[in-house]
């Protein structure tokens, strides 16, 4: 399995496209720039099974009904936070002076919900509250990889000052589900450059405690 990253939007949100040999494609996140997340899926001349969310903050749904409606796909979201693809408040953007909206998810995910397969993925959903209400990170075992959303990045944590947000909730998600994944994994962020568990075990000052 390969991913691509691309950033995209005005607080430089990353976009995952993961791909199997097969052209199978899942998008993760589509935060923004519709059309840019839409002429790399068709420059690799992919074919895109669904659209998972780690959460429904507006920098991580801007571009989800223009890729949605492109491709006719399902999108997977935790239902505590169905209502704020819808909810302008919720999802933060009327904060930042704008109106994001992307209409309803078609599958909503819970806390009981631990794998999820669809075509030739496999999932292991990770429930990592926290920086919002129903914040998931996506576990791939076989390539070694998490998605981990706005839960951990690169030396820090997420911000947790928005509506809904725990930081001790957080804490506890980062140690009880993300830190509990072999040090190699490799953590793809919704911001900011990869990292691996171990490398946040030994150097993010935000995890001194644990």
């Amino acid at each position: 399995m390969r991913w691509k990253k691309l950033t995209v939007g005005p607080v430089q949100e990353n976009t995952y496209i993961l791909y199997h040999s097969n052209n199978e494609a899942i998008i993760i996140d589509p935060g923004s720039e519709g059309q840019k997340i839409i002429q790399h899926i068709d420059s690799l001349k992919l074919k895109p099974l669904a659209i998972l969310l780690t959460h429904a903050h507006f920098d991580h749904i801007g571009a989800v009904d223009s890729v949605r409606d492109r491709y006719k796909l399902p999108l997977y979201i935790h239902k505590k936070e169905q209502d704020w693809l819808t909810n302008t408040k919720k999802n933060g953007s009327i904060h930042f002076g704008h109106r994001i909206t992307a209409k309803p998810a078609s599958h909503l995910l819970s806390d009981s919900d631990k794998t999820l397969k669809i075509g030739s993925f496999s999932f292991e959903v990770l429930a990592t509250p926290g920086h919002s209400p129903g914040s998931v990170s996506f576990y791939l075992k076989g390539a070694g990889a998490v998605f981990s959303g706005d839960a951990l990045f690169a030396g820090s944590i997420g911000r947790t000052d928005l509506y809904g947000g725990d930081q001790k909730t957080l804490l506890n998600s980062i140690h009880e589900k993300l830190l509990q994944l072999p040090e190699e994994t490799v953590v793809l962020s919704g911001h900011g450059p990869e990292t691996t568990i171990g490398m946040e075990m030994d150097s993010n000052p935000f995890l001194g405690g644990f």
